[in-house]
């Protein structure tokens, strides 16, 4: 069953944190598409607000860092509070395309309550990585009833009744297995979308041991509530 939600009512929540280099083409890529930046600034100790919000964003800012999962939930909450139906959530860094903004609204609007994006696998993925990847996303399945090719992108989108039971605790990088587990518990419909993968010099990806920590709580997560 399709549903109405203009670009208007649908903002892109966008946690920085020191990513004054990137942040303003990223607010600009968005607001091209026709979407309505909100800027999370997580403390930086650089000119991330002001870069922001020279390109056109709304910006919030945390005095100090308080980490990933809080800031999405700052700009997740002030969006809804005023009048948004549907956020996404965008990565500061330049690492996921505003191009592809649309095709996360039109699953939105189709009727799916939360929607996922899947980093396409560039090049020859170590067997280790490979491994891992295939593990989480079979602890997902099997204790979630969740099929996710790229469980900890953090590119997605979801309604406002969807926020309201997945709404989570976690104030860190554990924000997104958290959502997946409470949207798994709550059984919303959901659907992925294959996106571009997209590296920078920087990396701030998963290590093997955040891996191991990440899937103990998901099924320590299931196991407790």
């Amino acid at each position: 069953m399709e549903r109405a939600i203009p670009k208007s009512r649908c903002p892109v929540v966008i946690p920085a944190c020191n990513e004054e280099r990137r942040i303003a083409s990223v607010v600009r890529l968005v607001r091209a598409q026709g979407f309505s930046p909100i800027v999370v600034d997580d403390g930086s100790r650089d000119r991330t607000s002001d870069a922001a919000r020279r390109a056109g964003a709304c910006v919030l800012r945390h005095a100090v860092n308080l980490g990933k999962g809080a800031a999405m939930k700052t700009g997740a909450d002030f969006a809804f509070s005023r009048g948004a139906r549907a956020i996404v959530f965008l990565d500061g860094d330049g690492q996921h395309s505003p191009d592809e903004l649309p095709l996360f609204l039109e699953r939105l609007v189709q009727g799916y309550d939360i929607v996922f994006g899947a980093r396409k696998v560039v090049g020859r993925m170590p067997i280790e990585r490979r491994a891992g990847r295939w593990l989480f996303r079979k602890v997902i399945e099997i204790f979630y009833g969740m099929r996710l090719h790229d469980p900890l992108c953090g590119y997605r989108a979801l309604t406002k009744a969807a926020y309201a039971k997945v709404r989570w605790r976690n104030r860190g990088y554990d924000v997104e297995s958290e959502m997946i587990a409470r949207a798994g518990k709550a059984m919303l419909t959901h659907a992925e979308i294959p996106i571009e993968t997209i590296y920078h010099d920087r990396y701030k990806g998963m290590t093997m041991g955040d891996g191991v920590r990440i899937m103990a709580r998901l099924v320590w997560w299931r196991m407790t509530h």
